[in-house]
């Protein structure tokens, strides 16, 4: 009777849900690498997640700051997503942010991008990505930040390779060898910037629709 072995080996193999990274000791003593999930969603707002764990962070922490940010669902009966609302309020050099942020562990190994399903509304309609590692969340250390122009009439999507996140101090960037460490993201955060380092100067009210942030290998 020929072994059955090899195919339960196999099921066992298929069978694993894609998306963890890490070894399967099959039955058989064969050990097989389980892949990275092509797609993630790290927040889906068109589903059941929330926004009661994001926390604003915006130039209010300095004492001559007067931004305002906050996410909060929108929704009725045909539709679901998060508004990301900002009221910019920089100084005379374009100095101000108003952002949001939530506080977890991620481990983005194996991921070449993340992904951004939005649209803005407002005169002004960049902002960026902000990423922090290894529990360095607080003001006083450097984030790895990358920025996006959002669509502004339809939604669509934006793509934010992440070895494009660089270090930035306080909207400066910062040259050091220090690269993101993926396996240990712990803040993931979105703003709206003056722009005292860009050529192009924001302010005032702005939104940010969004139905969900992935990560993806491109």
């Amino acid at each position: 009777m020929a072994s059955t072995s090899g195919t339960k080996c196999e099921d066992k193999i298929n069978k694993d849900e894609i998306g963890v990274k890490e070894k399967i000791v099959s039955e058989c003593g064969i050990i097989a690498s389980a892949s990275v999930a092509e797609t993630r969603y790290l927040f889906d707002f068109t589903k059941n997640d929330s926004v009661e764990t994001w926390e604003e962070i915006s130039d209010t922490v300095r004492d001559v700051g007067m931004s305002k940010a906050l996410i909060t669902i929108h929704k009725n009966i045909g539709f679901r997503r998060a508004i990301f609302f900002v009221l910019l309020n920089p100084q005379l050099n374009g100095a101000g942010f108003a952002g949001m942020r939530v506080l977890s562990n991620y481990d983005l190994s194996g991921y070449t991008a993340l992904q951004i399903y939005c649209r803005g509304q407002g005169q002004f309609n960049r902002f960026k990505v902000t990423l922090r590692h290894k529990g360095f969340n607080d003001e006083t250390n450097y984030s790895f930040e990358q920025y996006f122009q959002a669509p502004k009439d339809e939604f669509a999507v934006r793509d934010l390779r992440l070895s494009e996140f660089k270090a930035y101090y306080r909207g400066k960037k910062v040259v050091n060898n220090e690269t993101l460490n993926l396996s240990q993201i712990t803040s993931i955060g979105l703003q709206m910037y003056g722009g005292v380092y860009q050529t192009v100067k924001q302010k005032g009210p702005a939104t940010l629709e969004i139905d969900w942030i992935r990560a993806v290998v491109l």
